[in-house]
This record gives C-alpha cells, sequence and structure tokens, in this order.
C-alpha cells in the first residue's frame, strides 16, 4: 500500500498539513505511521478526510464529527449513525433559518424607517408593529420589552434595562 507524506496528503485533501497534525492530536485521523520521524499516511486517511469534509459542509462540529466516526458502537453502520445525527443536525438548522428570517424580516422593516430618534421609533422598539417578543421569538433573542411609546422617558434605555438585567 502506497505511503503519503504529510504535504502529499494535504495537498490532496485541500487542507493544510498543520490540520492534519491537529485531526491527529484530537483524534478525528489515526495517529499516522513514522518513517524516519515523518508522518506517513495511507489512502485510508484521504476517505476519512472525505468524511469529515463532507460532515463539516453539512454543518457538524468537529466534536460531533468524531462522535460519528467513534462515537457508535462498531456494529452500527455508517448510514444509521448519519441518520441520527442528521436528524438533530436539521433540527439546528431549521431553528437557525427561523431565526434568520425572523432577523431579515426585522431588518427590511427598518428600512421603511424615517425616524429622526431612535427612540421615536416604532420599528425599533415594537419591532414594526409586531410585539418584540415575536421577533425575540424568531431571532432567538430573549428580548421582552415592558414599555410603548406612550410611556413617559426614553424607550430605547427601558429596552435596554429590559434586555440586560441587572443594568
Amino acid at each position: 500500500m502506497e505511503q503519503m507524506t504529510i504535504g502529499q496528503v494535504a495537498n490532496e485533501a485541500g487542507v493544510q498539513a498543520s490540520t492534519l497534525r491537529y485531526y491527529e492530536s484530537i483524534g478525528l485521523l489515526p495517529p499516522a505511521k513514522r518513517v524516519g520521524g515523518k508522518r506517513r499516511y495511507t489512502a485510508e486517511a484521504l476517505d476519512r478526510l472525505g468524511v469529515i469534509q463532507l460532515a463539516k459542509k453539512a454543518g457538524f462540529t468537529l466534536s460531533e464529527i468524531e462522535t460519528l466516526l467513534s462515537g457508535f458502537s462498531e456494529t452500527d453502520p455508517p448510514s444509521a449513525r448519519w441518520k441520527m445525527m442528521a436528524q438533530k443536525k436539521i433540527e439546528e438548522v431549521e431553528a437557525l433559518i427561523n431565526r434568520a428570517q425572523g432577523m431579515k424580516r426585522l431588518l427590511v422593516e427598518g428600512l421603511e424607517c424615517e425616524c429622526l430618534r431612535f427612540d421615536e421609533c416604532v420599528v425599533l422598539v415594537n419591532g414594526g408593529g409586531r410585539e418584540a417578543s415575536e421577533i425575540g421569538k424568531e431571532t432567538g433573542d430573549a428580548w421582552k420589552p415592558n414599555h410603548s411609546l406612550e410611556r413617559t422617558g426614553n424607550a430605547a434605555t427601558k429596552a435596554r434595562d429590559n434586555d440586560y438585567p441587572g443594568s
């Protein structure tokens, strides 16, 4: 079986040599054999790097990839491992999409704003006429202001004070 240097593997996989050393140090890649003190890899390392790169593209963290590769019983086929972890990742991606859509709606609504002061801005204070707590649900923030423009005082300051308890 042909053995490759760290540079050859890195070049073939499109990563830096330091990435290979790091993956080895955290257990994503098995330790390479040494010949004359230098790392030598087999084609299996390229296969493993392909799986790692695919999982990264799917949004898995390195910790999750480690679980995918070695956190299951040897009798569990890779497809079963992938399905189990992908279901959870899909839920996370859906939450991220919802948060991003809420952020976009708030930004788009803000484009309509022509207020001269932030503390008078209905979009900023009330999320474009919607309850700010609804926007908080969409964006993942727990912001629940207890103010309105009719109240006396600076609404933006009250919103900030609600956003940061204890301030």
